[in-house]
């Protein structure tokens, strides 16, 4: 936060503009560091390119921008303040997200796949499974609730109309996102084949189950939220 406030503080001395040019600005980077920093979504994605392809990555990576709109839609309804204001209902929704990671980790340590489509009864993900699980990775999150609920508020300037300017900055990091997953994808691609072999994708699983597990009990035991 102070990070912030000293960057605003900066920018706003040297700018007379009434435009909130500078809160765009501001939470642009703000936002960029938050895509770029790995967490379950990044590992989701490089998950479902292993196990399917870029394209099925890159609908899980859809799925999640598609969950930080919605997230800002909940910001500029005016339930962001509700439930940022509700200590008891937003310790609900982090024991919840924090359950849903914890659940997806532990299915990948116990269950994790030696092989894809092998004649095993195994299946790729689907195009709608792909979308929902990003989805839902990224509404259950409760670094990216956090995020929402009581950072993104701090952006958005009384005179810029808090009902539509919420939804601009989740749409510029809706953006970010796209791009960071396609980049993401693209440098994965050249190791897809790799990560397809035999015992690697079972190494590959468990780890990406250990990560899940180990950020969502991060966020359980974290109260710096």
């Amino acid at each position: 936060m102070g990070t912030y406030h000293i960057v605003m503080d900066v920018i706003a001395a040297t700018s007379a503009d009434p435009f909130p040019w500078v809160n765009l600005f501001a939470f642009t980077v703000a936002a960029a560091f938050v895509t770029l920093t790995p967490g379950a979504d990044t590992a989701l994605v490089v998950r479902v390119a292993a196990a399917a392809s870029g394209r099925r990555a890159m609908e899980a990576g859809l799925g999640i921008c598609c969950g930080v709109l919605i997230w800002s839609a909940v910001v500029a309804a005016g339930s962001g303040v509700v439930i940022a204001r509700n200590p008891a209902l937003f310790e609900v929704l982090r024991w919840v997200g924090c359950a849903y990671l914890a659940w997806l980790g532990i299915r990948l340590l116990l269950y994790p796949r030696r092989g894809f489509g092998e004649g095993r009864g195994e299946s790729t993900p689907s195009p709608r499974s792909a979308f929902f699980t990003g989805l839902l990775t990224n509404l259950l999150n409760p670094k990216v609730g956090a995020f929402y609920l009581s950072f993104l508020p701090q952006f958005v300037p009384v005179e810029a109309g808090a009902s539509l300017f919420p939804l601009l900055l989740g749409a510029i990091h809706a953006l970010q996102g796209a791009i960071w997953f396609a980049i993401l994808v693209a440098a994965l691609t050249p190791v897809l084949a790799f990560l397809r072999r035999p015992g690697v994708i079972a190494i590959l699983d468990r780890t990406v189950g250990a990560v899940l597990v180990a950020f969502g009990l991060r966020l359980a035991f974290d109260r710096s939220q």
